[in-house]
């Protein structure tokens, strides 16, 4: 299964650590939607979007790439880490999803160490994740997502 992963992860970088966890798992590319202006998801047989949770939702960026890029009909799934609470999640994403008639695979979430705004001045919140279950969870998630996947082909 050749999957991508569009996504954005800054401040600590715990979207990325678990996207890196799932790519381990299979044939992923990972694509930073502020490093890489345009995509072509067409050659993918799966497409993931990961984001933070950035004021309670996905990172803008994310969702105007899966408005802008994501194809038709193509199945999905989302990958979000959070530090204090998980807001609307994936929503945003999804409702894209919905709209282009594509297949929900999932989501996964986990908490993310989280040192924005108020966090900071007591020394981040979710210290040490995502941890070693949470990467366990990650890579399983991703697995179920590419069996589940290849049943149906």
């Amino acid at each position: 299964m050749k999957t991508a992963i569009c996504y954005y992860s800054r401040h600590h970088g715990n979207t990325l650590k678990i996207l890196q966890t799932m790519a381990q798992e299979g044939e992923v590319e990972l694509i930073d939607v502020t490093a890489q202006e345009t995509a072509q998801l067409e050659e993918y047989d799966c497409i993931g979007f990961a984001s933070g949770i950035y004021g309670f939702e996905f990172q803008k960026t994310v969702v105007e790439f899966a408005r802008q890029y994501l194809p038709a009909g193509k199945p999905v799934f989302f990958v979000y880490t959070y530090g204090g609470v998980k807001g609307t999640g994936s929503k945003a994403v999804a409702e894209i999803a919905n709209a282009k008639g594509c297949p929900i695979l999932g989501e996964f979430s986990c908490k993310g160490y989280d040192t924005f705004g108020p966090f900071k001045m007591v020394g981040g919140i979710a210290k040490g994740h995502p941890d070693t279950q949470d990467l366990d969870n990650a890579r399983r998630f991703f697995r179920q997502i590419q069996e589940g996947l290849e049943e149906k082909q």
